[in-house]
């Protein structure tokens, strides 16, 4: 009898010392597939004695505050012009440390089945930041829709189209508010997590973006724990072939791992 209470009171010192050496970080992410996708990469990583806490945002400029404010460790919700952009405007000291997934970009309709339906001055919503409403814009200068500066880059707005044959208007909106947009629009620039999450199906769009390499989304840290151990076990933890399973057999092709 001593010898099982013995046994039982060292098992659960063990299990307190265990929790105890864990480190807890906190992630911030925005809702759908970069929530769904932690969530994965949670339970690989409390393996390894990191625990992860989520925090879910429902847009794309607190998670960068709270990040450069000290009240996240990381966040998991964009693309690196995005986050070029937010550090060169606001001045935040953060830097990616990770590749995660990308999500083509679409445009959808409740108005018409393909983009050559849309009717001249047509009315189209594209994300109100520069680089999302940029990249919308950059498919359809890849499509041949529209023309737009050449020396601004990645870094367009409505303001840099220099040929619009149809005569579309651009209007621009916070990027959660687009999926809803769709009742009052001709079409919508949707970025796939918030389709997604509107109930959208990636496959309906009536345009699509290719597999573009600055779109690939990212993990981002403040600059002094770039280097942190614990940095390592998230990598670790995400670049794992179970992570890549999740996201083919979830998404199905609207969400794509990038290592």
């Amino acid at each position: 009898m001593l010898t099982k209470i013995a046994l039982a009171a060292s098992l659960a010192l063990t299990l307190v010392a265990g929790t105890a050496s864990a480190e807890t970080v906190k992630i911030g992410v925005t809702p759908g597939p970069h929530a769904q996708i932690l969530e994965k990469v949670k339970e690989l990583a409390a393996t390894d004695g990191l625990d992860i806490e989520i925090l879910e945002f429902s847009d794309y400029v607190v998670p960068n505050q709270a990040l450069n404010d000290g009240e996240l460790q990381a966040n998991s919700f964009q693309h690196k012009p995005y986050l070029d952009n937010q550090v060169a405007d606001r001045g935040f000291d953060l830097v990616d440390v990770g590749l995660t997934v990308n999500f083509p970009m679409g445009i959808y309709s409740k108005k018409v089945k393909s983009f050559d339906e849309l009717p001249e001055g047509a009315t189209i919503a594209i994300p109100n930041d520069p680089t999302n409403g940029g990249r919308a814009l950059l498919i359809l200068a890849d499509k041949g829709y529209i023309k737009l500066d050449e020396a601004k880059g990645l870094k367009v707005g409505p303001a840099d189209v220099t040929e619009n044959p149809k005569k579309f208007s651009f209007i621009e909106l916070d990027a959660a508010q687009l999926p809803r947009s769709l009742d009052d629009t001709d079409a919508s620039a949707v970025n796939t997590n918030y389709a997604i999450e509107a109930g959208l199906e990636p496959s309906d769009a009536i345009l699509r973006e290719g597999e573009k390499a600055p779109y690939v989304n990212l993990i981002a840290v403040r600059s002094a724990d770039k280097d942190a151990p614990w940095v390592t076990k998230l990598l670790k933890a995400y670049h794992n072939d179970e992570v890549k399973r999740f996201v083919d057999e979830t998404f199905k092709g609207s969400v794509v791992t990038a290592w």
